[in-house]
């Protein structure tokens, strides 16, 4: 009965695999298995004190009613300083909006400009949502392989094969989810040459992660890179991951005049404002004091080492080490053909997920989902002694296959 009323779109969508592990996660920690998840995308930093304060304040203040639909005048200007201050970026007020993250402002985004018969370059490995929500927008995700011999990046070459009359937008991610590379400004440069060459592609540039990279690489935005292309680039942000404010739902985005007017037409008609609360949170987040992020890079170093540390340890598994984010993008394709102790044999990347979540309660995420197989995201933005126990969990399930 409910296939009958079910809309056709449904069908070209695919629940989040990162949400699955997570209910799963939840499911057998309610059961009382202790799991480790390494397979969600969030810091366990709390949210720092100033922000929470400031949220704080809102709410006893009594900034709790609507908003302008693309956010208060304090935040767009707020917003605006950010990317004048840190991207050398400059906006106007109409060219910019916040949203109930960025995800939703992508999602906007897509469905304001994407229809039947437009493709949308996504390079892979790429974040699990781009191409259902291309596919939801009636378009055709066009997936770019990148390989690891490139540092998971986008070619110039690939770039130019990939564009058609038909190309309405290429989505760039760096620091990129799920591999932690970091595009530097010359590899920019060469993708700007090819779209400069293409008059009729809109360019994403997704920068959510901007503040955890790792030196030497330095991030830079390819608005930045190239001003000339600036009039086609949303470029896109928030404070979940560099504030650790997932929870408090708030992104934003700048770009051209028209497009953020299409986004906040849709924003009206669908969520509205972001949590005023949440708004007034971000105000001091982007205005204030960040130099907390220093520490907390310094303290994600550490941790990404020690991950670094147990692949090495382990026949079957192999990685470099990511520049950005808070990922590990392991190789493991030598797990491929193993027996598990229940006589099982390990045939993909999925198998080896499921088999690590059953043999060592721990969750990570396989690199199918992220459009690269046999690979494996693992995320390892968690407490220092949670990580050591996961890392030994993981040693000893994969000695015990044969």
């Amino acid at each position: 009965m409910s296939a009958e009323f079910t809309a056709p779109r449904m069908r070209r969508v695919r629940p989040s695999p990162t949400a699955v592990i997570s209910d799963r996660v939840r499911a057998l920690s309610d059961a009382g298995v202790d799991v480790i998840n390494l397979g969600e995308g969030e810091l366990d930093f709390d949210t720092p004190e100033h922000i929470k304060q400031a949220g704080i304040a809102a709410i006893v203040q009594g900034d709790t009613k609507y908003t302008a639909v693309a956010g208060t005048a304090a935040l767009k200007q707020a917003i605006i300083n950010k990317f004048s201050r840190e991207n050398q970026l400059g906006f106007q007020p109409n060219e910019v909006i916040a949203g109930s993250g960025a995800k939703q402002l992508i999602f906007n985004a897509l469905l304001a400009t994407v229809s039947t018969g437009k493709e949308v370059i996504i390079p892979a490995p790429y974040w699990v949502s781009y191409p259902d929500m291309v596919s939801l927008a009636d378009g055709e995700p066009r997936i770019v392989p990148c390989t690891e011999e490139n540092g998971w990046k986008l070619q110039a070459a690939d770039l130019a094969a990939a564009i058609t009359p038909a190309t309405r937008w290429l989505i760039l991610n760096s620091p990129n989810n799920p591999t932690g590379a970091v595009y530097r400004a010359e590899e920019l440069r060469a993708l700007a040459d090819v779209l400069l060459e293409a008059p009729h592609v809109l360019i994403m540039a997704d920068d959510i992660y901007e503040h955890i990279c790792h030196p030497p690489a330095q991030f830079v935005t390819l608005a930045q890179v190239e001003p000339r292309l600036k009039d086609r680039i949303l470029t896109v942000n928030g404070v979940s991951k560099g504030y650790s404010m997932t929870g408090w739902r708030i992104g934003y985005a700048g770009g051209p005049a028209w497009l953020i007017s299409s986004m906040q037409i849709l924003q009206s008609q669908s969520t509205s404002n972001p949590s005023s609360i949440s708004q007034a949170a971000t105000v001091v987040a982007l205005e204030q004091d960040n130099g907390f992020l220093a520490e907390w890079r310094a303290i994600l170093d550490t941790r990404r080492q020690k991950m670094m540390a147990c692949i090495a340890q382990i026949d079957g598994l192999s990685a470099d080490q990511p520049p950005g984010a808070f990922y590990v993008f392991a190789n493991c394709s030598g797990m491929l053909g193993k027996t598990t102790p229940k006589g099982l044999t390990i045939g993909s990347d999925t198998d080896f997920v499921e088999y690590l979540l059953d043999a060592a309660h721990v969750a990570t995420l396989q690199g199918s989902a992220f459009g690269a197989s046999p690979y494996l995201r693992i995320a390892y933005a968690i407490d220092d002694e949670r990580l050591d126990e996961a890392c030994t969990r993981i040693i000893l399930a994969c000695a015990a296959l044969s």
